[in-house]
């Protein structure tokens, strides 16, 4: 990763499950100084006693406050945006929160880059943003719409692109955390429904994807990492099996904007996706508004593409999914 040598990289919610990964991804390479940006003290703190290193520092702010965003992006050179609101039930319940975040927010985040001249910025979005039904969706799709816009070169040419994944193993709100404790309490893992299906990725396939990014993205790209999925109930089965606790579950019902299955690229969108190695690259549309200037007879065709999505990937049996739940901390902590 020489192209990360010697340069200052700044990381909007820091704290986070992902920031504190893609920390320690960063602090392995030959790189000068790391930002973390967030509004969290408390955590911040915890980060300095767990990881003691000269290159890291630390900016209190927020990503709805233009002016705290704008001087932490002084003299950077890429910006990693992971912050956001990620939880679709409180979303649902407070969506203009979700809008002065994941929105709003990310607007000030590229504004900040346009001022200081960052060279790179990569936005961090979710496959909730393909086909969204509720508001964390909604806000993450604007918000790449955003970008998009902001990296057209006959507008903004902001080098701006994105990465989109699933759901990660062990972050932040996800359900292993939670099964893990109803093991422990000896109570039924709460399942929403049978067929539910849900892509998986562990914290350092989410560092890889965005380095990836990082090195290949060029403006306006989403770029996506192929990756399994599973049904919740196989999820659930392999860690009764791996804390070796009785397989008991209880069928709660679909919760506030939540979808059977998840899509990291739409059929729409695979006529202008190209595939390389374990990576999908989304390309912009480029054209201007002046439609009639580019199409001619011929060019336009029906798409039969077929949607990247959890229930048309490779579902993983419960072998497979233990010899990944094994890879993160939170399981191998309380086994």
């Amino acid at each position: 990763m020489k192209f990360l040598e010697n340069k200052t990289v700044l990381i909007t919610g820091g704290t986070g499950s992902f920031g504190k990964q893609f920390l320690k991804s960063l602090l392995v390479t030959k790189i000068a100084e790391i930002r973390v940006f967030s509004r969290d003290e408390n955590k911040q703190d915890e980060m300095r006693s767990e990881i003691i290193d000269q290159r890291i520092k630390y900016f209190i702010g927020d990503i709805r406050d233009l002016q705290s965003i704008t001087k932490a992006t002084f003299n950077v050179d890429f910006i990693f945006h992971a912050a956001a609101l990620k939880q679709v039930p409180s979303c649902e319940f407070h969506p203009l929160q979700a809008i002065q975040t994941n929105i709003i927010g990310t607007n000030n985040v590229f504004s900040a880059a346009r001022h200081n001249n960052v060279k790179k910025t990569i936005l961090l979005s979710t496959d909730k943003a393909v086909y969204p039904v509720n508001a964390m969706g909604l806000s993450k799709a604007l918000a790449e719409k955003l970008m998009v816009s902001e990296s057209k070169v006959e507008y903004f040419n902001l080098p701006l692109c994105a990465t989109r994944y699933g759901n990660v193993l062990g972050s932040r709100g996800s359900i292993i955390p939670r099964f893990i404790q109803q093991i422990k309490n000896k109570t039924p893992i709460t399942i929403t429904h049978k067929n539910m299906t849900r892509f998986l990725m562990t914290l350092q396939d989410s560092s890889d994807l965005v380095l990836h990014a990082l090195e290949h993205g060029n403006p306006g790209e989403i770029l996506v990492q192929k990756a399994p999925s599973c049904y919740v109930t196989d999820l659930a089965k392999a860690l009764c099996q791996l804390f070796n606790a009785p397989y008991e579950i209880k069928f709660i019902g679909v919760r506030h904007g939540e979808k059977l299955y998840e899509t990291l690229i739409s059929s729409e969108e695979m006529s202008s996706t190209t595939e390389s190695g374990e990576y999908f690259t989304l390309k912009p549309d480029t054209r201007n508004i002046n439609y009639e200037s580019y199409l001619t007879e011929g060019q336009l065709s029906k798409n039969n593409n077929k949607s990247y999505s959890s229930d048309n990937t490779k579902l993983l049996n419960i072998e497979e999914i233990k010899d990944l739940l094994l890879k993160v901390d939170e399981v191998k902590e309380n086994l």
